[in-house]
């Protein structure tokens, strides 16, 4: 390895977090906070982008691509098929599936995504009943649906787009929404290594209203001026909810091939994320790609940092101020941390492979989360 290529590398990789940096510095700030809907269309679905702070956009060459970037969907080498789940917060979970399948000698490739996050049967609490003991409850599921289509225009450039049919039921009301996820992946070579750089956005779309027959109310009708002894018949109405847009998302991101072999390979990721409803952030990642001799296994930790400004304080120094129910004096520097890594099988390069994924991801006080990612490719 080459310490020119290797400097190189983390200068290249360091210029996606310029722009977040700058902006996180600025004195003032219209950041949208808590003007969206339908959340869910930022998680990580997969163990290995959870793994890689999701600084991996530039990467993406196996299934998850059609979540990350559209473009990557068309360079991959044959179908796969993949599954994840992860144990999200506060009980949650998020399921994940994805199948990705190139045509025309690898020049294009389509596929199918489907997402799902939710929880259920949860108490119902009111003001006249603060302690849920009515037996009411309630449950929220939020999905998605997603076609795929990609192309290589060139041995150096793909691009792809996602159409994203949106379904967000909260209790008993729901809302449906359209999107389109749009990517592009530029390859080329920096010191004779692989470079790759890569644009997206995600959820650009409509607006999601909720509908439901909770929604529907009876109103009493005050009696014309004058004439309070003529009582009125009671009025059906409807309630209107406020329609809420998409959170959208800009991604720019750079992957670099410090060295790379016909037995392993070492990429650094760097990413800069910019939500419409959230401070940006940056992330930076390693994945190590090992082929353990000819046995057709193939091992790959991974390791990354995502620093995100708006989930940040400093606490007291003393450490021992109280938030909602959590110590602060509990270190919050893990927060961002993500570790994890995966096991890949395949014998004969035209045979059938399998793999598994594992992705932990550090919410500080909060928690983590788990993600563990099945794929099968022929």
């Amino acid at each position: 390895m080459h310490k020119r290529s290797l400097f190189l590398a983390v200068g290249l990789l360091a210029l996606t977090s310029v722009v977040a940096r700058a902006q996180v510095l600025g004195q003032h700030s219209n950041t949208a906070y808590g003007t969206t809907s339908a959340e869910f269309l930022l998680m990580a679905p997969t163990a290995r982008g959870v793994a890689l702070g999701e600084a991996f956009s530039a990467l993406t060459t196996d299934a998850s691509a059609l979540y990350y970037n559209p473009a990557g969907v068309s360079q991959l080498a044959r179908p796969e098929l993949q599954v994840s789940t992860t144990s999200y917060l506060a009980s949650t979970r998020y399921s994940w599936l994805g199948m990705a399948l190139p045509f025309g000698g690898g020049a294009r490739a389509v596929g199918f995504s489907f997402g799902s996050f939710g929880f259920s049967d949860q108490p119902v609490y009111t003001v006249d009943d603060p302690t849920g003991s009515s037996g009411n409850v309630y449950s929220v599921s939020e999905s998605y649906v997603g076609l795929t289509y990609s192309q290589q225009f060139s041995d150096r450039f793909a691009a792809g787009f996602t159409a994203k049919y949106i379904n967000d039921a909260l209790g008993d009301v729901s809302g449906t929404a359209f999107a389109i996820d749009f990517g592009t992946s530029f390859h080329a070579t920096v010191g004779g290594k692989p470079i790759r750089a890569a644009f997206t956005v995600q959820n650009l779309g409509t607006t999601l209203r909720h509908n439901g027959h909770v929604l529907d109310v009876t109103v009493d009708r005050p009696p014309p001026q004058g004439q309070q002894d003529q009582p009125q018949e009671p009025a059906s109405a409807a309630l209107k909810s406020k329609d809420w847009p998409l959170p959208v998302q800009f991604r720019v991101a750079l992957a670099y091939d410090v060295f790379s072999t016909a037995m392993s390979r070492f990429s650094l990721m760097g990413e800069f994320a910019q939500p419409n409803n959230n401070d940006p952030n940056f992330s930076f990642a390693g994945e190590y790609n090992v082929n353990l001799g000819s046995s057709g296994f193939q091992i790959a930790p991974r390791v990354s940092y995502t620093y995100q400004p708006a989930n940040s304080f400093s606490a007291p120094a003393n450490g021992t101020a109280n938030y909602a129910g959590f110590d602060t004096g509990l270190s919050n520097g893990s927060y961002g941390l993500g570790v994890g890594g995966g096991i890949k099988y395949r014998k004969n390069p035209r045979g059938v492979g399998f793999g598994v994924d594992y992705g932990y991801r550090s919410f500080g006080l909060l928690g983590g989360t788990n993600t563990v990612s099945f794929s099968l490719g022929w």
